[in-house]
């Protein structure tokens, strides 16, 4: 998400250990959010796609942009926000750990699906000419009191929080959270307010990063959705895949032959292909099939089907050759493997070069 989570997508590894640690509650429904508070005019009213440009991009919202998501409605949306945040806590995607504990990159505190503890809040200029939907990027603190949370709360949770991590090795945190042995500074009710606030903020950005946002089928909403969640503001990286979901009539393509019009299905296989060339989808093959298989139209017909088709060019099958494996042998073979695991690389890029099927 972007705001309190300005970070890429955690290791394989971490996540299999967050995925112990979620034993420390089982799932519950969304609480309610605390009564909402007058909220303020969006300044949106007064931007049209006349008047935005590159060099007059639209602001972030001023002031404490989190009572903007208060307005959030179930009805703004075709997919359902609860199992939204019953995938992102998932331990697939970003586990549930109900005490703080470092990111495994930047050592930032995390606590809940990924939720980060101490980010300031930030400028989000909408660069889009044609999107006149601002960016929401609330501090941690912000998002934090807007999920009906004490402020002096998360000051505790920071400050041992710090402590924590002057006294513990990274090998201790990996162990308490594998064994569930931190104890737990928030209750199942009050993280699932967190995550679903959190979940909002990501839902109002993905539609600042996509002029047809209403237009999406459920599933395309939800895969953009989770992208924004998992990446923030590094989802601004991925110039192909934002340049492509914003072309439904294939316009910035190269010049196509006269009176050829893209079709729905070649756009989207489009889009997916620009995730699938990207490194994200090489590092995060599980996760990434699973999001971009939602963008393929059909994937409410047939979801199994349309995330074959995604893995079966992430993943390729890897082709066994029957030899000796003699001592003479053994070098010859080994050298093999490794040989192996190359051209696999390379025929994994040069089908994902190719549309989807």
């Amino acid at each position: 998400m972007t705001g309190p989570r300005k970070r890429f997508l955690v290791p394989t590894l971490v996540l299999a250990m967050v995925a112990s640690a979620a034993g420390q509650g089982s799932p519950s429904t969304a609480a309610a959010l605390p009564p909402q508070v007058q909220s303020l005019e969006s300044p949106s009213a007064s931007l049209t796609p006349q008047n935005l440009s590159p060099e007059n991009p639209a602001p972030s919202l001023p002031g404490d942009g989190a009572q903007q998501l208060l307005d959030f409605k179930n009805s703004d949306i075709k997919f359902d926000l609860q199992s939204f945040m019953d995938i992102l806590r998932d331990h697939r995607h970003e586990g549930w750990v109900l005490a703080a504990y470092p990111d495994p990159k930047t050592s930032r505190p995390l606590i809940g699906a990924g939720f980060s503890l101490d980010v300031q809040a930030a400028e989000h200029p909408q660069r889009d000419p044609l999107n006149p939907h601002p960016f929401v990027e609330p501090s941690s603190a912000q998002l934090w009191q807007a999920a009906g949370l004490a402020p002096d709360r998360l000051q505790q949770i920071l400050q041992q929080y710090n402590r924590d991590l002057s006294a513990w090795t990274t090998r201790k945190y990996r162990r308490k959270i594998i064994r569930q042995t931190l104890t737990p500074e928030l209750t199942e009710e009050e993280a699932t307010r967190l995550l679903r606030i959190s979940a909002i903020q990501a839902i109002y950005n993905a539609r600042a990063y996509c002029r047809d946002f209403d237009q999406l089928t459920a599933p395309q909403q939800l895969a953009l959705s989770q992208l924004v969640f998992q990446m923030g503001v590094n989802l601004e990286e991925f110039v192909e895949f934002l340049g492509a979901v914003n072309d439904r009539n294939g316009s910035r393509e190269l010049p196509r032959l006269d009176g050829y019009i893209e079709t729905d299905a070649e756009h989207w296989r489009t889009v997916q292909r620009t995730l699938i060339e990207s490194q994200w989808a090489r590092q995060y093959t599980v996760r990434a099939a699973t999001v971009i298989a939602m963008f393929d139209p059909e994937y409410g017909q047939n979801p199994s089907a349309a995330q074959l088709k995604v893995e079966a060019v992430l993943r390729p099958p890897v082709e066994h050759r029957r030899r000796n494996r003699s001592q003479g042998n053994l070098r010859a073979v080994n050298y093999s493997k490794r040989s192996g695991r190359a051209h696999g690389k390379k025929a994994s890029s040069s089908r994902a070069k190719q549309k989807l099927a």
